[in-house]
């Protein structure tokens, strides 16, 4: 009878795991492509769906270290960062000022049963997977952020996504600009302030670049190292546009989420 009923709560057990891995970020996935085009976040139109908070709920009790591969983890914890970038400018913060952008990248919120703010989830859970790919994954909701893309990250499409990614960021004009006659560059700062990152992968920021460059004389003179580096200032107004939430309302919301 022991054996019966182990063997019954095991078969739920499965169940409930795949019911779980099954929810996957479907409604994520669905809500971006509603409402985010070209990197462009309509902010208004996300806090009025019901998906949103639906996800929300999701990720609060969700368990990633029962996902069984480095691909849904990572992919798992891409969309939380994003997620949550969305919603603390849904609650009413901002990275537009230096006080402002302080707290809004050490604003707690509830996520895989704990605490953790997005400052944390970025250097303690997302950068030790070693991948410096995330960086143009992971949005923080201002201008000169990678664009958020109109899909949800999954582990069967990472690769492709984070390799998609880069190429697009590292050929932005808006953001990496390079002269070839002077071989000098005007490059994002997420290349400063994350250069261990590349380097750790590439041995030098500029090799890095040369692999996503799509003229293939800049990248034969970057992979010498021959360019001049200088950096673009950051751009912190919003990506998109204002959300419409009553700002007192959005701060009494997230204090009960703590």
């Amino acid at each position: 009878m022991q054996r019966i009923i182990a063997g019954f709560l095991g078969i739920v057990i499965a169940c409930f795991a795949v019911a779980v891995s099954a929810n996957d970020h479907q409604s994520f996935d669905r809500l971006l492509s509603a409402h985010v085009r070209d990197g462009v976040v309509d902010y208004g139109a996300i806090q009025e769906d019901a998906r949103f908070r639906q996800y929300l709920d999701y990720l609060e009790t969700a368990n990633p270290d029962s996902l069984a591969t480095r691909e849904e983890k990572l992919a798992f914890w891409i969309n939380a960062y994003n997620a949550l970038a969305i919603k603390g400018v849904l609650d009413g913060l901002s990275t537009a000022g230096f006080f402002s952008r302080i707290n809004f990248f050490t604003t707690d919120y509830r996520l895989a049963g704990r605490q953790i703010d997005l400052y944390d989830l970025e250097h303690d859970v997302i950068i030790p997977f070693g991948e410096p790919r995330i960086h143009f994954a992971i949005v923080c909701a201002s201008a000169s952020c990678p664009k958020l893309i109109s899909e949800a990250y999954t582990a069967a499409t990472l690769d492709q996504q984070l390799e998609r990614n880069a190429r697009d960021f590292v050929n932005d004009e808006s953001k990496n600009r390079f002269d070839k006659s002077s071989k000098s560059a005007r490059i994002s700062m997420i290349f400063d302030w994350y250069a261990d990152d590349f380097e750790a992968h590439s041995t030098t920021v500029q090799r890095y670049l040369a692999q996503y460059v799509d003229d293939p004389e800049i990248a034969e003179a970057l992979n010498k190292d021959e360019y001049g580096l200088w950096y673009f200032d950051y751009d912190w107004s919003l990506n998109g546009s204002e959300p419409r939430v009553e700002t007192s309302t959005a701060v009494e919301d997230n204090a009960d989420r703590r």
